[in-house]
């Protein structure tokens, strides 16, 4: 009846995921799921994409600069009537009730020095930026997503421990209980399993409680209702083998984020230097006036005085080169180009910088793959043996071969040495992640 129990605990244990979703009401969520959700919901990622869109409407912006510019204007003049000349030789009087004067200019930029040319480039690099900087928005709230939903497997994995760890100490309790009562075992041993299992059902209401919090923070991370329960469905955590990892880095966005900054320096460099340079326009215009009356009793010397009217009306087109010249601007400029430099300068050592130490970052994290890789291992060899050592030392204890203390110390073990594994398991699948993420292959 004993290795009945044992086996069914041991049962419940190698299927995690059966148990979790049969034994409540809840959302099954897998990774994937948990990572489209936040993908979806995120606003942080909203935020992202509505970046790329304001850059792609800057690139737009910026190559319209080519094109020809057309803009309207029309004036409508009501004014008090301005007489001419002297009144008493003649009597006329210029009406602006209702004058107009309606026009369209043409504008075409024939050379800027460069500047529409820059305008663009810089356009283009920050339509490449908002992209890169989306990516690295969408890696990081993956790898929060990951590390939320693997430490809700790990608690809930050491709730369902130390629930099969308090069956073990209920059984062991109820047969010293009976030995008690036949007087071939003390009280002080019942007092000893008592405590231990005080000890083991504060333990077991901890990690329940970080259970709750676990769930909760993988709701808050993928945006859905904090009220309603997570039950992860990708409750296996299994290693890859051991393998070479790679330590290139060349699509990271943070790198790819500080090659462009270098690139727009530059670019930014030949802006500054296009402020010499001429600009040459063409402009054309067309203007169109009406409404414009001459009236009034007209007398001439020695005649008598007649009415007069005029209505006035007509159209001017123009075309006109522009070019303008920078010729002395106190030595601005030249400062201008010089500041642009040492922007340009700084942004290489930026990039120099941060490039060694996103190399040590990765290393790092390989590194930390490698050992976590060790660790799982260990665990797991550790883990079969105190498996192991208890089921022996349980059958010592039956037959009287063995103290209590030494059946207390091996549950202790085996706890210790699942706990282990649990943890180890854990820290790989996170450090996978974060592998994953500083070498910028997460998605």
């Amino acid at each position: 009846m004993k290795n009945n129990i044992i086996s069914l605990i041991l049962l419940a244990w190698c299927f995690p995921a059966f148990s979790q979703v049969t034994s409540g009401e809840g959302l099954p969520l897998s990774l994937q799921d948990c990572r489209r959700m936040a993908l979806e919901q995120n606003e942080k990622i909203k935020t992202a994409d509505n970046a790329v869109i304001k850059a792609k409407l800057d690139r737009q912006i910026a190559f319209a600069q080519y094109l020809p510019k057309i803009d309207g204007s029309f004036m409508l003049v009501h004014m008090k009537n301005i007489d001419l000349l002297d009144q008493d030789i003649l009597g006329l009087s210029l009406q602006t009730h209702g004058t107009y004067l309606a026009g369209i200019t043409v504008t075409l930029p024939l050379y800027a020095g460069g500047q529409i040319t820059s305008a663009n480039r810089l356009a283009s690099i920050g339509e490449t930026v908002s992209l890169e900087q989306q990516r690295k928005t969408r890696m990081q709230v993956i790898a929060d997503v990951d590390n939320a939903y693997y430490m809700l497997i790990a608690v809930h994995s050491k709730v369902q421990m130390l629930e099969a760890y308090a069956l073990q100490m209920q059984e062991l309790y109820d047969q010293v209980k009976l030995a008690t009562d036949v007087q071939m075992a003390t009280e002080n041993d019942l007092l000893r399993i008592a405590t231990k299992q005080n000890e083991v059902s504060y333990q077991l209401q901890k990690a329940r409680n970080g259970e709750q919090l676990c769930g909760l923070a993988l709701a808050n991370v993928i945006g859905t209702d904090l009220e309603q329960t997570i039950i992860p469905t990708d409750t296996v955590l299994s290693v890859a083998p051991a393998s070479q990892l790679s330590e290139d880095f060349s699509t990271r966005p943070d790198l790819l984020l500080l090659q462009q900054q270098v690139k727009a320096s530059e670019v930014l460099v030949k802006k500054s230097r296009s402020n010499y340079l001429p600009t040459v326009a063409l402009v054309g215009r067309y203007s169109h006036y009406n409404n414009l009356k001459l009236k009034g009793d007209l007398t001439l010397p020695g005649s008598n005085s007649t009415d007069f009217s005029h209505n006035f009306s007509g159209h001017n087109p123009m075309a006109l080169l522009s070019v303008s010249l920078p010729i002395f601007h106190w030595g601005a400029e030249l400062k201008k180009v010089k500041k642009a430099k040492l922007d340009l300068n700084d942004a290489k050592l930026q990039l120099q910088q941060n490039e060694r130490g996103m190399r040590v970052e990765v290393r790092k994290a390989v590194q930390n793959v490698t050992d976590s890789q060790l660790m799982v291992e260990t665990a797991t060899i550790g883990r079969k043996q105190a498996d192991e050592n208890l089921r022996v030392m349980r059958q010592k204890f039956d037959n009287q071969l063995c103290t209590m203390t030494d059946l207390l110390d091996a549950q202790s073990q085996w706890q210790q040495a699942r706990s282990n594994l649990i943890e180890a398991q854990t820290q790989l699948k996170i450090y996978e992640t974060e592998y994953l993420r500083v070498t910028g292959k997460l998605e």
